[in-house]
């Protein structure tokens, strides 16, 4: 008996067969593949590229009349990874053969022979010019590799959809970042945030490549985006992917500044090498139905065009028929199995094998907790948390700066996972390997999260128990449901129409995977390999540091807001990492890691420094001001003013840091202390009136003085205050509105911070000043000000 037929015996439904969607999942059995030369011919270059794409395995045409077609997704928290698995899920009833790459593996290629190949092949290619660079060479030895390629190698095409998510200020995702430094070089884009002005790139809108702009000689005229020549290390080349069809889905959140910025220099960057668009760009918005967006794309854009133009004749309408008829609910194949250790019994975790989104899982280091304290009077409802955490055995791995970020990666409630483990037949004592199935057993970053560990380790840490699962989360999940009802519930929620009962019932409702299978579809039954695949990862939590580097160079404080709020049903919602941290006392531990940012103070103390943080906005502010206080008392005059803006609702009930700001104040660290009390005379006041009651005198420290100028807080208070900038530019500089904006706008594109959590933006205006933006309800790191909290869309 075969594993996928226990697995339906299990489920004790007939109806419940493999596959998933009438497909399989196909992982090719390595990400980096090659073709072998033949070591021995002496020929050498056509020769051996000869003998290389005679042993190219042809593709059964009948099955895959589309050929082969690559999916390769930059993902911060997962959700392009699956996305593109979706697609690879649903290829081969669509007549595709499918492979997804990791977009870090295409700058990670060791694969000398596979790089080898494709420089021969392009040599050998009278009609295509590469500039074969060590950039380029690796590129194309994944985009461009003849393996993969429609028909006849050598005139041949390669095929490829890249979903990209957006992260922060429109920065790429951790494993794109080397691959989208790549593309900039190849492409001539040096800024990434100039793409729709820029002279001769692509309009993201449109499915037509621009010609070639030229001089006044008629000579082809390499420009940059800001219309000058290009520099000598940003050299276009514009055959550089002119045998590659391309189409590109974003995954974003319109209420950063630079929407789906990431998605759009994908789509011109290709473009601008050569490369054919061969469906026009998706735009996913996670602040309205990211899922929605994709599917209409994938469903009514991307298939379409694929099926046109690359499936011939009848095969189109008998893949369309055979669908139709095999409209059957199947278990997911998982790309992964569970083995069972004994005692005592010990694997070795392979780094490698490990998910780029999930690297944080490795980095991360359990430290003791040495203070924490409420800071707001007790007659005050919330709670506004100062946390230190003591990181003097671990100073190598997390030796932090200021204005750094800290990652804390919260645990699940213990109650919480011996009810999903009684509900789903789990022994949470039990220890066990994660390997890879047999077809994806040679493929890098595999699985999900390091392992050994109890099961138990991977319902607290792994598994994101609480947190509203998407809808296609819910229609993995319905297969393992054994009660028909349960499964059409789950099924009517994932589909289109479900929208709105999934956004009351799931969404609204707080509803997370632990609720689902242990008090909502009670019936569902789904083994530990595949319960982990179904089931989200739990993600890292960010939050500013605030505290100084200098100062407190062994621990790390930050400052944490607990979220809670009422559900529908009567119960008490507690936001997971928040609940996490107060149930902690001192001496217990919490597992974290810090992630380094490219932001630091301006490198002259005698700049002006503007911070405006109310509430736990305060945090990074705090770290800035024991900075610069000690800088002040190590230098004394030449530093310049420090003025603060601070806000909360009473001075008695949530004046947090009220001490040590007054301190600073008095020992003449703080020059300006401006202090906004919303709650204390009938008309609200908050720190956007105060600083734009002091506009001449802004203007003047920004324009005259250089200075920097620090926002961190809530999302309204953030676009407010963005507003107030602008008038104040508009009233004391003389500008239009459109050109305030631009001039903010466009600091946002030079030294902006590219390694950052959470919402940072470094601001660099026309004029030598700094204005940076620190945006987040809670002191979450934030990229992209005025932004709200890192979305799942950074996936």
């Amino acid at each position: 008996m075969s594993a996928s037929s226990s697995i339906a015996e299990l489920l004790g439904s007939p109806q419940v067969v493999v596959g998933f969607g009438a497909t399989t999942l196909v992982l090719l059995a390595t990400t980096f593949f090659y073709l072998k030369n033949n070591e021995g011919s002496s020929d050498g270059g056509a020769a051996s590229t000869s003998s290389a794409l005679e042993k190219v395995e042809e593709l059964d045409s009948e099955k895959y009349p589309g050929g082969y077609l690559t999916i390769y997704y930059g993902s911060q928290t997962g959700t392009a990874q699956m996305f593109a698995k979706q697609i690879a899920s649903e290829s081969e009833s669509r007549g595709f053969h499918t492979r997804v790459v990791d977009l870090q593996d295409v700058v990670d290629n060791e694969d000398q022979r596979s790089i080898s190949d494709i420089a021969t092949l392009d040599a050998s290619h009278n009609n295509i010019d590469v500039v074969n660079d060590d950039d380029g060479s690796l590129i194309r030895a994944t985009l461009a590799h003849p393996h993969y390629r429609e028909g006849n190698a050598m005139e041949g095409r390669s095929r490829a959809i890249f979903l990209v998510a957006t992260y922060g200020e429109g920065e790429p995702t951790d494993n794109a970042q080397q691959f989208v430094e790549m593309m900039k070089s190849k492409s001539g884009i040096r800024d990434i945030y100039k793409l729709e002005d820029s002279p001769g790139l692509i309009s993201v809108d449109s499915c037509v490549r621009m010609g070639v702009e030229v001089d006044e000689d008629g000579e082809e005229e390499k420009k940059n985006d800001s219309g000058s020549s290009l520099s000598n290390d940003m050299v276009l080349d514009r055959s550089f992917l002119r045998d590659l069809d391309f189409a590109v889905f974003g995954l974003g959140n319109k209420q950063y500044e630079h929407y789906n910025n990431m998605s759009r220099f994908m789509d011109a960057s290709l473009a601008k090498c050569g490369a054919s668009r061969i469906a026009s760009l998706g735009l996913g918005d996670d602040d309205d139905d990211l899922e929605g967006d994709f599917e209409n794309w994938k469903d009514n854009v991307l298939w379409p065009a694929l099926t046109e133009k690359f499936v011939k004749g009848g095969a189109a309408d008998a893949l369309a028929a055979a669908r139709k008829d095999n409209d059957v609910l199947e278990l997911p194949e998982c790309p992964y199995e569970v083995e069972y250790l004994k005692d005592g019994a010990s694997k070795k975790i392979d780094l490698d094998m490990i998910q780029t989104s999930s690297k944080h899982y490795v980095q991360a280091m359990d430290c003791p907790i040495v203070a924490s304290r409420e800071l707001r009077d007790p007659s005050d409802p919330g709670s506004t948390v100062h946390m230190e955490i003591d990181i003097s055995k671990h100073m190598s791995s997390l030796k932090y700066q200021t204005a750094d970020n800290l990652g804390i990666l919260p645990k699940n409630d213990s109650a919480l996972v011996e009810l999903v483990a009684k509900s789903l037949g789990f022994d949470l004592d039990q220890l066990f390997h994660l390997i890879p199935s047999a077809e994806e057993s040679a493929t890098k970053h595999t699985l999900p999260f390091p392992t050994p560990c109890t099961v138990r380790d991977c319902l607290e840490r792994y598994c994101d128990l609480t947190g509203s699962p998407r809808r296609s989360d819910l229609k993995q999940l319905a297969p393992y449901a054994r009660d028909e009802m349960d499964r059409k519930a789950l099924l009517r929620m994932s589909s289109k129409e479900g929208k709105s009962e999934y956004k009351e019932k799931i969404v609204e409702a707080h509803v997370g995977i632990g609720d689902i299978v242990t008090r909502l579809c009670p019936s569902i039954v789904c083994p530990l390999e595949h319960f982990i695949m179904v089931c989200p990862r739990l993600q890292p939590r960010y939050y500013t540091i605030s505290s100084s580097s200098t100062v407190h160079p062994k621990t790390i404080h930050i400052t944490y807001a607990l979220l809670e709020s009422e559900k529908k049903n009567g119960g008490k919602f507690t936001g997971l990492c928040s609940g996490h941290l107060s149930s902690l006392s001192k001496g217990d531990m919490v597992r974290v890691f810090v992630r380094d940012s490219t932001f630091r103070l301006p490198k002259q103390p005698e700049r002006p420094i503007i911070m405006i943080g109310p509430g736990t906005g305060i945090a990074p502010m705090r770290a800035i001001l024991q900075e610069r206080s000690y800088e002040r008392k190590s230098i004394g005059d030449a530093q310049g003013p420090n003025i603060l803006y601070f806000g909360c609702k009473n001075r008695t009930s949530d004046y947090i840091y009220r001490d040590e700001l007054e301190a600073f104040s008095d020992e003449g660290t703080i020059t300006e202390l401006h202090l906004a009390f919303s709650r204390e005379q009938a008309k609200k006041v908050y720190v956007q009136h105060l600083l734009a009651q002091r506009g001449a005198e802004t203007w003047k420290l920004i324009d005259d003085g250089k200075a920097s100028i620090f926002v961190c807080g809530a999302v309204k208070m953030g676009a407010d205050v963005d507003h107030t900038l602008q008038d104040i530019i508009v009233q004391h500089g003389g500008m239009s509105r459109e050109k305030a904006k631009a001039y903010l706008g466009k600091s946002r594109g030079q030294d902006h911070l590219t390694r950052s959590v959470g919402y940072w933006a470094y601001l660099q205006p026309l004029v030598p000043s700094v204005i940076t933006t620190l945006s987040g309800g809670t002191g979450v790191a934030s990229l992209s000000a005025p932004m709200p909290a890192v979305p799942a869309s950074s996936a």
